[in-house]
C-alpha cells in the first residue's frame, strides 16, 4: 500500500507542480499589483466589517473557518517534515509560498463570493461552483468536487488524526485507538450540528490556540534570543545555496518547502473558497481580500512559530538526499520526522510540560482542521446534488465516511496517512490552479472596481453586470432586492 501511494505521489507531485505553484503566485502578485501588500491595512479592517445573516456568517467567522482548515497539522509536524528532507532552507521557500499565494488566494476567494449560490438556505460556493459557472466546463467542475469530496471527505481527515494520535501518545501514552474514540465523539457532535455550529467552534478556538502557540514559540525564542540571528542566517544561506552544510540541498529545499507551504496555507488548493462563499459581503473582493491574510497567519506566523522553535533548539534532523539512512545534521537520533521535532524543541525548554503543550496543541489544530474538511467535503455533495432528492441520505453518508476515515487514520503509520493526504491535496491544487488561470478577468475586475469605489469615497457595492461579469446570479438578484428596497422607501 505505501509503495503504491508513494508512486502515485511522484506523479501528483512532480517538479511540475511545484513550479506551478510558484508560477501563479508570481503572475497573480504581478497582476493583482501586489495586494498583499498595498491592501495589508485593508486585510484588518475588513475582517470585522461584514456581519452574520440568516443565510451567510460574518467574514471574521469565513476566515477563522479558513483558518481553522489552514492552522493543523502541517503547522506543526508539516514544518518537521519539510525541514527533515529540506533542510532549514525549506523554511524560507515555505515563507515564499505565503507571501506569493496571498494574491492566488485573494484570487480564488473572490472567484468563490461572485458565483457563489443560495443552496438550502445557505450560501454556498467554491471551485466546482465557479467552474461551472464562470468556465462553463460542468464536466470539470463535476471532477474538482469529486476529487474534493475524496480529499477531504476521506484522505486528508486521516492525516489529521494521525498527527493527533501520535501527539496524544507521545505527551500522555494515550493508546490511538482511545484517541480515535474521543475524537469520533466529539466531531459527530459538531459535523451534525451544520455549518453555523460549525463556524460557532471556528471563531471560538481558532484565535485562541494560535495567539497561545505562537506565545509559546515568542517565549522559546526569548530564552535563546541569542542563537535567532544565526537561525535565520541559515535559512536564507540554505534556501539560497550559500551554506555549506546545505546548500546543495537547494533544490529539496524548494520542493518540500513549496509542497508544505501549499499544503499547510492552501493557497490554490481550492479549499478556501469554500469558507470565503459563505461570508455576508457587500462586495467579493471584501472578502478575496481578508482570505489573503489567512495565509500571512498561517504560514508566517503559526509555521514560522514552529521552525523556530525547532531550529534555534537545535532539535531536529536532516535527511541526506544523496545516501539513504544518513543524515545532514542528526539532532535527534532516532526520532522519526514529524510532531515529535516540535515536542523536543518545547521540551528542552519546559521539562515535563514542553511534549503535553505541543500534544494539546496539536489536538486543537488537527481537530479543527477536520471540521473544516467536512464543511468543504459537505459543500461539494451539496453541489453534486443540489435540487436533487437524497441529498440528506448522502450528508449522512459522508458524516459517516468521514468518522471512519477518521478512525482509520489514527491508528495507521504516520508514513501513510501523510502519503494519502499529500494525493489529496495535489489534486485539489491541480485542478484549482489551472481554473483560476483561465478565471482570473472577474476577480481581477472585481478588485478594480473595489479600489476604484473606495477613491471615490464610497462604499464598495457590487454590481456584476456593470462590468461585464456574467452568470453572478446571486448579485444580480441582491441588486435587484436592493433597488426594489430602495424604491419603496
Amino acid at each position: 500500500m505505501q509503495d503504491l501511494v508513494n508512486l502515485i505521489n511522484s506523479y501528483v507531485w512532480s517538479s511540475a507542480l511545484i513550479y506551478l505553484c510558484l508560477g501563479v503566485g508570481v503572475y497573480f502578485s504581478i497582476r493583482t499589483r501586489f495586494m498583499q501588500v498595498r491592501h495589508l491595512r485593508e486585510m484588518f479592517r475588513l475582517m470585522f466589517d461584514g456581519k452574520a445573516s440568516s443565510e451567510g456568517v460574518s467574514s471574521f467567522q469565513a476566515l477563522t473557518m479558513t483558518l481553522s482548515g489552514r492552522v493543523g497539522i502541517g503547522n506543526i509536524a508539516g514544518v518537521a517534515t519539510a525541514i527533515a528532507f529540506g533542510g532549514p532552507g525549506a523554511v524560507f521557500w515555505m515563507w515564499m509560498m505565503a507571501f506569493l499565494g496571498a494574491s492566488t488566494s485573494y484570487v480564488e476567494c473572490t472567484l468563490g463570493q461572485i458565483y457563489k449560490e443560495r443552496v438550502d438556505g445557505q450560501f454556498r460556493g467554491g471551485p466546482a461552483y465557479y467552474i461551472e459557472r464562470g468556465l462553463k466546463m460542468r464536466w470539470y467542475a463535476i471532477a474538482f468536487a469529486l476529487a474534493t469530496i475524496l480529499g477531504c471527505g476521506l484522505l486528508l481527515p486521516g492525516m489529521q488524526a494521525n498527527g493527533i494520535a501520535s501527539g496524544l501518545q507521545n505527551a500522555f501514552g494515550v493508546p490511538p485507538e482511545t484517541t480515535a474514540l474521543g475524537v469520533v465523539i466529539a466531531l459527530g457532535l459538531i459535523v451534525f450540528g451544520g455549518v453555523k455550529r460549525i463556524a460557532r467552534f471556528a471563531e471560538i478556538i481558532v484565535p485562541f490556540m494560535a495567539l497561545g502557540y505562537i506565545l509559546m514559540a515568542c517565549v522559546v525564542i526569548a530564552l535563546n534570543i541569542s542563537l535567532l540571528p544565526e537561525v535565520l542566517r541559515l535559512i536564507i544561506s540554505s534556501a539560497l545555496s550559500f551554506d555549506a552544510g546545505f546548500g546543495a540541498m537547494i533544490g529539496m529545499a524548494i520542493m518540500w518547502g513549496v509542497k508544505r507551504g501549499v499544503y499547510s496555507n492552501e493557497a490554490g488548493q481550492g479549499s478556501g473558497p469554500h469558507a470565503a462563499a459563505a461570508a455576508e459581503v457587500s462586495h467579493p473582493a471584501k472578502q478575496g481580500i481578508v482570505q489573503a491574510f489567512a495565509v500571512y497567519v498561517d504560514t508566517l506566523f503559526v509555521c514560522s512559530a514552529t521552525a523556530f522553535m525547532i531550529l534555534i533548539t537545535g532539535k531536529y534532523n536532516v535527511a541526506d538526499p544523496n545516501q539513504a539512512g544518513s543524515f545532514l545534521f542528526n539532532g535527534l537520533p532516532n526520532m522519526e520526522a514529524g510532531t515529535g521535532y516540535t515536542q523536543s524543541a518545547v521540551e528542552s525548554i519546559f521539562p515535563g510540560f514542553g511534549a503535553m503543550f505541543v500534544g494539546v496543541a496539536l489536538l486543537f489544530f488537527a481537530f479543527t482542521t477536520i471540521i473544516a474538511y467536512y464543511y468543504i467535503a459537505e459543500t461539494n455533495v451539496a453541489y453534486l446534488l443540489r435540487n436533487r432528492r437524497g441529498s440528506g441520505t448522502a450528508l449522512f453518508l459522508l458524516k459517516f465516511m468521514l468518522l471512519a476515515t477518521v478512525v482509520y487514520g489514527a491508528v495507521r503509520s504516520s508514513d501513510l496517512a501523510w502519503g494519502l493526504g499529500d494525493i489529496g491535496v495535489g489534486l485539489m491544487a491541480w485542478l484549482n490552479i489551472i481554473a483560476i488561470l483561465l478565471l482570473q478577468k472577474p476577480a481581477l475586475k472585481a478588485l478594480n472596481d473595489y479600489e476604484a469605489q473606495q477613491a471615490q469615497g464610497l462604499e464598495p457595492d457590487f454590481d456584476p453586470v456593470k462590468l461585464g461579469i456574467a452568470d453572478a446570479d446571486f448579485w444580480v438578484e441582491r441588486k435587484a432586492q436592493l433597488s426594489e428596497a430602495d424604491h419603496r422607501k
